[in-house]
């Protein structure tokens, strides 16, 4: 039976570098972001373009529904940004080497004490490493059979935690989901506020004016654009959410395998 040998030095798992660019930091870049394209489009886009996309003809400018909808579409890109970062992390554990991936290596006591090692190290070095599945799988699956002795046991836990994480991976979607709900709300209640103000602009204006009829067109035009600007960002970030939450969850499910593949199946239950 063949024992699992420690790597050499230059083939240790390499643990994370510490983030540079941690979630708050992210999240203020993309609302920073948000204020300097509203800035550009406001000093140098046509006025028909900056009515639609920032609404800077009314006179309560730069309050405007459109504006707080552009920092809240950049609070769930900064978010989705974040998201992938993790995903490509998790996926990137799989090259780390945690376990024996030859055809040969059945794992034991002593093998199993220096693999949870490795796990734990690599873990907790470099700050945010410690939240990574595969080194939380590999941890909880070897304490589980150095306390049962049992494959069974150390399996079923495998499947409960998958099932765990996964849970934990929609919740981590939860202020994504939000922001995706709360833009097309924001351009409702935009396109409500520009109707009753066409409608007062109306009620105030001479009916006899022959210009009144086509400035209350363009403040109902205005009105919902709101609507619409806020369709296509919603539509963005829920297509941006699914591609990156089935690459997180796509990590999870390979991280489960490779532990089924490399650690499950090469258990040995000594008499």
């Amino acid at each position: 039976m063949a024992r699992v040998e420690p790597p050499l030095p230059e083939e240790q798992p390499r643990t994370s570098p510490r983030r540079v660019f941690n979630h708050p930091l992210i999240l203020l870049l993309c609302v920073v972001s948000a204020v300097v394209i509203i800035v550009l489009i406001q000093s140098f886009a046509d006025s028909s373009i900056a009515d639609l996309l920032i609404d800077k003809s009314r006179s309560t400018y730069p309050f405007t529904v459109q504006n707080v909808m552009w920092i809240v579409f950049a609070v769930g890109f900064g978010e989705i940004i974040v998201r992938f970062r993790d995903a490509v992390a998790e996926r990137a554990q799989l090259s780390m080497r945690y376990l024996p991936e030859d055809e040969r290596t059945m794992l034991q006591g002593p093998d199993l004490r220096e693999i949870y090692v490795w796990a734990r190290e690599a873990g907790l070095a470099g700050g945010e490493g410690q939240n990574r599945f595969l080194p939380r799988l590999i941890q909880r699956v070897v304490l589980q059979f150095q306390t049962s002795g049992s494959i069974d046991q150390a399996n079923s836990l495998l499947n409960s935690s998958l099932d765990l994480y996964l849970h934990e991976i929609d919740l981590r979607y939860s202020m994504i989901r939000y922001t995706v709900w709360v833009i097309p709300t924001l351009g409702f209640i935009g396109t409500v506020i520009g109707i009753s103000l066409a409608l007062a602009f109306a009620a105030a204006s001479d009916v006899q004016d022959p210009t009144m009829l086509a400035e209350l067109t363009k403040r109902l035009a205005v009105a919902f654009n709101t609507t619409l600007m806020a369709l296509v960002m919603s539509a963005f970030l829920v297509l941006l959410q699914h591609v990156v939450q089935s690459r997180e969850e796509g990590a999870l499910n390979s991280a489960g395998q490779y532990c089924l593949d490399n650690l499950i199946n090469r258990l040995y239950e000594e008499d």
